[in-house]
């Protein structure tokens, strides 16, 4: 059974406006969305100065229940129209646009869930549905690449800088002590984190002069490190770019994937490209 709307329908139609872009009202319906979608992140943010929330209070709770009534309409509606509802509950942004609406009802049921509420700001992440950018997080998958194949790398190197922070800390502790601020191993390892990430609060400073000189080498240690962890994940990113694959179907054979700058499929032998498309850049350069 084709889960689709049948074509005609009342369904059909709520179906194109919301779920697509190509036609008029569907493109009104994503722009009146995202306008409201960005008024209500004004509403929430706001309505958390203290002094906007005791003048204006009573109007931003009003024009919260408008913007979580327009939600819920809306969140019923893709629900009602969707070819498969369920599918579209569980997904991604059905549970997104779920959580666009369920803060305000939870709150007003439980009146110590208030801070509940700061989900609301969750609504931001609709915004990538409306602009349809969700193909271009496609590329993201270069940087888990990265991030996996670096993992080891970088976990080598996180235990290398808290081995290295322990000392400081112990030391720092043992120069310094409790006259001088440093009332512990723990607070002494904070600080050397601290001054090991060129952050430097300033709450604990050394006051002796072999203090200084250790804290002078911890400075010096951190600028040499801190590019140690780039390094590695920039080298990871460029191999797995590098080593992407060219999605593009064989005319013949029909196979999905091959080596980069690959002109013809490695399967059968047939051209990737009809000869209009390589003539293209040569016709340019003329």
């Amino acid at each position: 059974m084709d889960p689709y709307p049948r074509p005609g329908t009342w369904r059909e139609r709520l179906y194109i406006i919301i779920f697509h872009t190509y036609t008029p009202a569907g493109r009104l319906f994503d722009t009146l969305l995202l306008a409201v979608i960005m008024a209500s992140l004004g509403v929430v943010m706001l309505d958390s100065i203290q002094a906007i929330h005791l003048r204006y209070g009573s109007w931003l709770y009003g024009l919260e229940w408008i913007f979580t009534g327009l939600f819920a309409i809306e969140y019923l509606l893709r629900v009602i129209c969707a070819p498969r509802p369920r599918q579209y509950v569980t997904s991604f942004y059905g549970f997104i646009d779920l959580l666009a609406v369920l803060p305000a009802f939870i709150a007003l049921l439980m009146p110590d869930a208030q801070y509940f509420l700061v989900i609301r700001v969750l609504r931001m992440m609709r915004v990538f549905r409306v602009l349809k950018l969700t193909p271009y997080l496609s590329q993201a998958d270069f940087l888990m690449v990265a991030l996996s194949s670096s993992r080891q790398k970088i976990t080598v190197f996180l235990l290398a800088i808290c081995t290295l922070v322990t000392m400081f800390g112990t030391f720092m502790y043992v120069i310094e002590g409790p006259a001088n601020g440093f009332t512990s191993i723990p607070r002494s390892i904070y600080w050397a984190v601290v001054t090991l990430t060129t952050v430097g609060f300033g709450d604990m400073v050394p006051k002796t002069a072999l203090g200084q000189t250790l804290a002078g080498m911890i400075m010096i240690t951190g600028y040499s490190i801190i590019a140690v962890p780039t390094g590695i994940f920039t080298a990871e990113l460029a191999n797995a770019m590098r080593s992407a694959t060219l999605q593009r179907d064989c005319p013949r054979c029909q196979k999905p994937t091959h080596e980069p700058d690959s002109s013809f499929c490695n399967r059968c032998g047939n051209p990737l490209f009809p000869p209009t498309e390589k003539s293209q850049p040569e016709e340019s350069a003329h």
